[in-house]
């Protein structure tokens, strides 16, 4: 049985803090909704009210870290849409906030570190990427995350393993619901690279049970359609209105390997979720 603290349980960290559980595992959570205390605790989880700001780290922060072997950082940059052209992002708001938590983490008896990371960190790059591709983020969220895995691996005092998830899928998320109707999408032959919430969560407790640590993993299931064909298909398999797409060549065609992670875990994506 191991301690782990699991910062951000929110779409994926509240199923797999429940899952680890099952496994035996005892699991500290942490939200930034009081009302949700109570949800931790009735699922089995040691909840904290844990605020990570760009100036400050909850008190709770010490209580939250302590006697854990690892920690697994789960909080998106949330740097999309306006935010990500203000005065706040182009101070680099996610990586301080990284750089708040670090000390409090060399503190602790944290010793192996689970940062989940995103795709994005590759920018609109053409051809296979694997984890040997030299990341080139453009959106102001990949550049972020890429500044935020530096840290954390670069840093002494514990062991970092990056996790670079494609487009999160699950039974309650699918992009189609937002592309359905749309028209005049682009990049209708461009490959799709997603993950599933259950692969997700699984790849985790792999890396957990297999003490895979000071390593960076592309997490992208080996299933590639185009845009067009799977958002079409997805469509009518939910009596959704079909999205329409340009008619023309897409300019990205960009397909994220997990083979390291395939042949370094003895992992096998369920294709049957997608």
């Amino acid at each position: 049985m191991k301690k782990i603290s699991i910062l951000g349980c929110g779409w994926l960290g509240f199923p797999l803090a429940k899952k680890l559980i099952k496994k035996g595992h005892s699991v500290n959570g942490s939200t930034t909704s009081e009302n949700k205390l109570v949800v931790l605790e009735n699922a089995g989880i040691n909840p904290f009210l844990v605020a990570l700001e760009s100036e400050s780290v909850s008190e709770s922060i010490h209580d939250f870290l302590d006697n854990s072997e690892i920690l697994i950082i789960d909080i998106p940059p949330k740097l999309r849409g306006a935010n990500a052209d203000s005065s706040h992002s182009s101070r680099k708001i996610f990586v301080e906030k990284i750089e708040n938590l670090i000390p409090f983490i060399e503190k602790s008896t944290v010793k192996k570190v689970l940062f989940v990371s995103s795709t994005s960190v590759y920018g609109d790059e053409n051809g296979v990427i694997t984890e040997e591709t030299i990341p080139n983020p453009e959106t102001e969220s990949g550049k972020q995350l890429l500044l935020a895995e530096t840290l954390l691996q670069d840093n002494q005092n514990f062991q970092t393993t990056i996790l670079r998830f494609g487009g999160l899928i699950g039974e309650d998320r699918h992009p189609v619901k937002f592309l359905a109707g749309k028209e005049n999408l682009e990049n209708p032959d461009a490959p799709v690279n997603l993950i599933h919430q259950k692969d997700c969560i699984k790849i985790i407790e792999a890396i957990i049970n297999q003490s895979k640590w000071n390593e960076v993993f592309n997490a992208v299931a080996p299933f590639h359609p185009t845009r067009q064909e799977y958002y079409t298909q997805k469509a009518k398999e939910q009596t959704l209105t079909l999205p329409k797409f340009i008619d023309e060549k897409s300019n990205i065609k960009k397909t994220i390997s997990s083979e390291k992670l395939e042949n370094n875990l003895k992992y096998q994506f369920n294709i049957e979720n997608y």
